[in-house]
């Protein structure tokens, strides 16, 4: 059934020898986007715009100036625009400080399989490699490509136990991906290619410890990622000696972090590259909270539908998967009443109380007004949670919401697919939609129309420099 997570016998196999990596780099070494379907390379303009739309709107929250202004302040002026500022940093500091905007409102795309927000390490990487050696718009969009290609399948493989043992993907998996994508660009050979895969598993990282306390760690993971693996290219590009067995070895990816008997299908790390397409897997985000919360936001509407309001709903149970609980429901009470927009990002109690209050979840019920609403936290202290036998997780971030009203009526909604993934797509008119709403929070309805265009014609560009600058704030 769809609920199964697909094993990679199901893929078609693709061909190489020696280990993993030395896989991967194949791989990467024969890539090009003129392999790549026409339906991929729109779809990855889509990504890419999403992408630079969040980061836009980033600009405008209180975590991207203090990054802007430490990041800065450690590396000085560079010649690589970043977006939505006035300035220009070293190579790996704007990597960084893109990776970290792109992902910064949680608001990036999520390729649902591997729990992993594969887009904002790749396009940060491949942007600043893409500068850096002066490629096309092409190269650096099949850079992006197979960087997701890559992370995505590296991630699966693990079955959603990167999470559960509380690391984060997007950090120690992204990694890798990105590695693949900035060493495409820097002309790596396969043997260099496989080296710095092999130098990246020490730069590997990110934890889930910001739940604890609606920490903003988890922004900066792509960045860290994507600036980590220019330096492993760079590294591996003058020989520097590096592990050949990045993912399978006996202090490899898999067995150090996920420890004996882990199960993991490591099959998936190369099964199906150049055939199957895992960005047609990867989801946009209907709304700027974590994906597990989604669908959850969708159910609370279809409540409302059914005749849920502020004023007749007594209590709330959410039905979902532990791991995901884990994540958005407990602590509960701390759930119930967050200390700041991240930690409510990340609270289901939070969203389904103010989705009922305000009709709607936008960035805009991440401001202090909303987060101190006493109604909505009046709900949000009624909402409670329990497992769900019936879940799709980790396939997909199915939800059930149940409501036991005032007048003794319950009522209840499930959301099998959550809105936004491979099978219950968003438009890519609901995409566009979504990009000049976050763009425009930051820059000028013309200077988003510059960004758009740029981007849409990014395969047929000599090189990315008018993008950057497009996306820049420097005259």
């Amino acid at each position: 059934s769809a609920n199964q997570q697909k094993g990679a016998s199901a893929l078609t196999p693709f061909e190489y020898e020696g280990t993993i990596s030395a896989g991967l780099a194949k791989f990467t070494s024969e890539f090009s986007l003129a392999s790549t379907p026409e339906r991929v390379i729109e779809r990855a303009k889509l990504h890419i715009l999403d992408c630079f739309g969040i980061a836009l709107a980033s600009t405008t929250f209180d975590f991207a100036q203090r990054a802007a202004n430490a990041i800065r302040g450690l590396g000085g002026e560079g010649e690589y625009p970043v977006i939505g500022y006035d300035m220009a940093l070293p190579v790996r500091d704007q990597a960084l400080l893109n990776g970290t905007l792109i992902h910064g409102l949680d608001f990036d795309d999520t390729h649902t399989d591997g729990v992993i927000h594969a887009s904002a390490s790749a396009i940060a990487a491949s942007l600043a490699q893409g500068l850096r050696f002066n490629a096309t718009g092409a190269e650096v969009m099949a850079a992006y490509i197979l960087g997701v290609e890559t992370s995505a399948r590296i991630a699966q493989a693990a079955n959603g136990a990167f999470h559960a043992r509380g690391y984060h993907p997007t950090g120690l998996v992204g990694i890798f991906g990105a590695t693949l994508s900035a060493g495409k660009l820097a002309d790596l050979s396969e043997k260099q290619l496989q080296d710095a895969q092999g130098v990246a598993l020490s730069q590997s990282s990110g934890t889930l410890e910001f739940l604890s306390d609606g920490a903003w760690t988890k922004r900066m993971h792509p960045g860290w990622a994507a600036s980590s693996a220019i330096t492993a290219v760079a590294l591996a590009k003058e020989g520097f000696k590096a592990p050949s067995e990045t993912y399978e070895g006996r202090y490899g990816l898999f067995n150090l972090y996920l420890g004996e008997g882990h199960g993991s299908d490591l099959g998936m790390c190369t099964a199906g590259l150049g055939q199957e397409w895992e960005l047609e897997n990867v989801g946009f985000k209907p709304y700027p909270a974590c994906h597990f919360n989604h669908s959850f936001a969708d159910a609370t509407l279809a409540l409302m539908s059914q005749g849920m309001t502020m004023d007749n709903v007594e209590s709330v149970t959410a039905f979902i998967h532990p791991t995901q609980a884990a994540v958005v429901c407990e602590p509960l009470e701390q759930k119930r009443r967050p200390q700041n927009a991240y930690d409510a990002q990340f609270s289901i109690p939070y969203i389904v109380a103010t989705t009922l209050k305000r009709g709607h979840f936008t960035l805009d019920e991440l401001d202090p007004e909303a987060l101190n609403d006493t109604d909505a936290l009046r709900v949000a202290a009624n909402v409670d949670w329990q497992e769900d036998p019936d879940t799709a997780f980790p396939r997909y971030y199915s939800g059930k919401l149940e409501a036991r009203l005032k007048d003794g009526r319950t009522i209840e909604h499930r959301e099998a697919v959550n809105r936004g993934s491979d099978a219950n797509p968003l438009s890519a008119g609901d995409i566009e939609s979504k990009y000049w709403s976050n763009a425009t929070r930051a820059v000028s309805q013309r200077k988003a129309e510059l960004v758009y265009d740029s981007v849409m014609t990014m395969d047929t560009a000599e090189d990315v420099w008018d993008l950057a600058r497009n996306l820049s704030l420097a005259t």
